[in-house]
């Protein structure tokens, strides 16, 4: 059966750039081939190479639930045979529009748009337009989608303008893009200090999930904040895997700290490809046909993925102890693998916000991209080889998240413990 998967990837590296649609899904950063999947359900995958796997991915955060969940299900199965897409507006866009926008600090108005990385690019895009001013402040080792204003790390400098990252992105697209250090205010400050009056927005991962899960320290989402009140500049959250995960109403809510935007991505469409952006009512009017800012999509909005969305959120207010019953198997994970690493001597750091969590192959916290890049990304990918082998999958990059769901059992979590101190063991050794 094992042939089966090698089989599929060698087919699909024929028609396919890599054999794979997004580049982390080739595993090459864990030195491993990857498993195609055929199925899920609940906290499981099923791979074509005939093996079942308990999954710590959850599509890169939305299968809160679990897969193939009855909440999304039955919702796409009552309205599958009525369309499944209109290119027109329906109540369904209306009805989850209504539910961000009650659930979420701040937000007046949304636009439904098909990715996190439209989300992100048409946001920054209503910030441009809406504050007449072209330079944008990101972090480090945030990642917003792959648009090409984007797709961007720091010069040599400390206030040098952002260098692209990826052949086909020129330089005069990211030469207003300046790249501050993650949880340093000062840094921040410097920036804006030396672009006076030209910082249309702040746009940041209120908690990192993209160079493994990162933390911001005490006050410096306030400060951003204030630093952004202050420089008429836009603060716009990047919630895409924090949104209505963290918290129902996201790391705005579970932080106290309301930004001027807030990006959303697949848990809004309970894992369908969504996403959504919004803000402030004078922010939101910009956008067309209300205002001159540009943007639109065939698919935005979509029916089917606006009933799933629906459904998913529809069940996460009304059952707001889906979050401690998370937070407990987070926890309950988190202590299992922390007796173990404490049991070992490792010198390992794990590091969880909620139902986010990644183990750092370093000694202390990180609490900047610098800092992540001291992680062992080689003993990362032994670590991951090891728990594949023994059925748990974890993310393939020593710079993602572990995601928990709700669907996992106890008999999965005490089977992943088990797993993660053989491993453990063998690296010890």
């Amino acid at each position: 059966m094992r042939n089966n998967n090698e089989k599929l990837f060698e087919e699909a590296k024929y028609y396919i750039p890599g054999g794979v649609n997004s580049p982390v899904r080739a595993f090459r950063s864990v030195g491993a081939l990857p498993v195609f999947i055929r199925k899920a359900k609940g906290a499981h995958l099923f791979g074509e190479d005939g093996r079942m796997y308990i999954d710590y991915i959850s599509s890169w955060g939305p299968m809160i639930l679990g897969h193939s969940c009855d909440v999304v299900n039955k919702a796409v199965e009552q309205h599958l045979h009525d369309g499944i897409s209109y290119g027109l507006p329906c109540r369904a866009e209306v009805d989850l529009a209504r539910e961000i926008v009650e659930a979420y600090p701040g937000i007046d108005e949304v636009r439904m748009v098909n990715s996190g990385t439209e989300a992100t690019m048409s946001a920054i895009r209503v910030a441009r337009g809406c504050t007449r001013r072209d330079k944008i402040i990101k972090f480090e080792g945030c990642y917003h989608g792959h648009s090409d204003g984007l797709l961007v790390s720091s010069g040599s400098g400390a206030l040098t303008f952002g260098v692209p990252t990826s052949p086909g992105v020129p330089a005069d697209i990211v030469k207003n893009t300046l790249v501050a250090r993650y949880n340093d205010l000062e840094h921040v400050k410097q920036i804006m200090e030396a672009n006076k009056g030209q910082i249309a927005c702040v746009i940041v991962e209120p908690v990192c999930g993209n160079m493994g899960v990162v933390r911001p320290r005490a006050g410096f989402l306030q400060g951003l904040r204030e630093l952004c009140t202050k420089e008429g500049a836009l603060l716009i959250f990047d919630e895409v895997i924090t949104g209505f995960r963290v918290s129902y109403h996201g790391a705005a809510g579970l932080f106290g700290v309301v930004p001027d935007m807030a990006c959303f991505g697949k848990i809004i469409g309970g894992g369908f490809p969504v996403g959504a952006y919004g803000g402030r009512r004078d922010i939101m009017e910009c956008v067309s046909p209300n205002g001159p800012v540009y943007q639109a999509g065939t698919l935005s909005g979509n029916p089917l993925a606006m009933r799933a969305g629906l459904a998913m959120l529809d069940y996460l207010k009304n059952n707001p102890a889906v979050y401690d019953v998370i937070e407990e198997k987070a926890a309950y994970l988190e202590n299992g693998m922390q007796k173990v690493l404490d049991e070992l001597k490792l010198p390992f750091t794990l590091v969880r916000e909620h139902s986010l969590m990644t183990l750092f192959f370093c000694q202390r916290t990180p609490y900047s991209y610098n800092d992540v890049k001291e992680a062992d990304t080689k003993l990362y990918g032994k670590y991951f080889r090891g728990m594949l082998a023994r059925g748990v999958m974890l993310a393939p990059s020593q710079f993602e998240a572990m995601f928990v769901s709700c669907a996992l059992t106890k008999n999965d979590m005490d089977v992943t413990l088990e797993a993660f101190r053989e491993v453990m063991e063998e690296l010890a050794s």
